[in-house]
């Protein structure tokens, strides 16, 4: 545990670096005291923006840094694992870009790593901070929905294409971290299917199905060949539904009250009976807080006061974990890849 303001690091500044950065720097209790990356072009351009912080293309000096005492990670994910090991062993607090790391093995590493030198370990799950999310959470925990039937992501845009991780690891982990986040249960089995159209790169568009015990299925679309920008999801419950438009600027949630009535009375055994229910949609009031913003205070707080994150180590495993499972089904065309249970909580 730390006193005082927590100086942070953030290691990368190409696509997400600059959010981490800005959101770091307006975090109330903590000081951005370096910004790291290979690209000179990128660092003047911090450089203009901050000028009081410290930049440089050697992330040697920021892990050897006494000056820091946490780090931020927002660079390819192939060097999560590299880099966040390294800062640990510096005694550095450390914040990862999702997903943590390549591979469950590199995570259960890192975890036990932070659990070893009592660090906070947190990965970056962004949407869980968003009221948005919140707030289904908490209707699905009220039990204002009934039993969830079934939740439905589709999640599109035009790129960004990378190469050293799929669509699933881009963009469907997303929504395996909202689900793991909102649903009481967790999945017990993954099945997945993924086409490439870029010959030399990973898959651009897939399918993801993730199976519960109960009556619940949770089905996953992302696509990095869209026209438009799409991010949408549907969540069915036995009372009510959720559709929850994360593009929508004001009513991202909208409740309706609909859903259908079985008849099971003997008398209607020969024939099926079902009744349907159309009630009011309501939007709940969400607050306006950005989620990262949210995320950025969360890390400093989990630093001063040593509690696990609400996106630890453990559970950036639990999303790694399914991420893997589905790129097995991918390879073998769609059959189902078994979850093991969820590890308990090790370490932040």
């Amino acid at each position: 545990m730390l006193s005082g303001r927590i100086r942070v690091a953030v290691i990368g500044y190409g696509y997400w670096g600059p959010n981490l950065v800005r959101n770091f720097v307006n975090t109330e209790g903590c000081e951005l005291v370096a910004v790291c990356d290979l690209d000179p072009a990128r660092l003047a351009s911090c450089a203009r923006l901050y000028p009081r912080t410290t930049t440089t293309t050697r992330i040697h000096d920021v892990i050897e840094s006494t000056k820091v005492d946490a780090v931020a990670i927002a660079t390819p994910v192939h060097s999560h694992f590299e880099i966040a090991m390294a800062a640990l062993k510096a005694g550095k607090h450390v914040l990862v870009e999702k997903p943590l790391a390549q591979s469950a093995d590199q995570v259960r590493r890192l975890i036990d790593e932070a659990q070893l030198r009592n660090l906070t370990l947190m990965v970056d799950h962004t949407f869980i901070y968003t009221s948005a999310v919140q707030k289904i959470r908490q209707l699905i925990r009220e039990d204002e929905l009934g039993d969830i039937l079934y939740y439905n992501g589709n999640r599109a845009s035009l790129g960004l294409f990378q190469q050293d991780v799929n669509v699933i690891w881009d963009l469907a982990v997303h929504d395996i971290s909202i689900i793991q986040y909102i649903l009481k249960e967790a999945p017990i089995a993954v099945s997945a299917t993924g086409a490439t159209h870029v010959r030399g790169t990973p898959e651009n568009m897939a399918h993801v199905t993730l199976f519960f015990d109960n009556s619940c299925i949770a089905q996953i679309n992302v696509n990095w060949l869209s026209p438009i920008k799409v991010r949408q999801t549907f969540i069915g419950g036995s009372r009510k539904m959720i559709v929850y438009d994360d593009l929508e600027p004001t009513e991202k949630i909208k409740v309706y009250d609909k859903g259908i009535s079985v008849n099971h009375s003997p008398q209607a055994a020969h024939q099926l009976r079902i009744g349907y229910r159309a009630g009011d949609m309501w939007a709940p009031h969400l607050g306006a807080n950005e989620a990262l913003s949210v995320e950025a205070k969360h890390f400093v707080e989990c630093i001063r006061s040593g509690d696990s994150p609400l996106s630890s180590g453990t559970t950036g495993l639990q999303v790694v974990q399914i991420l893997e499972a589905a790129s097995r089904s991918i390879a073998k065309q769609g059959n189902p890849v078994r979850l093991a249970r969820p590890e308990k909580e090790l370490a932040g």
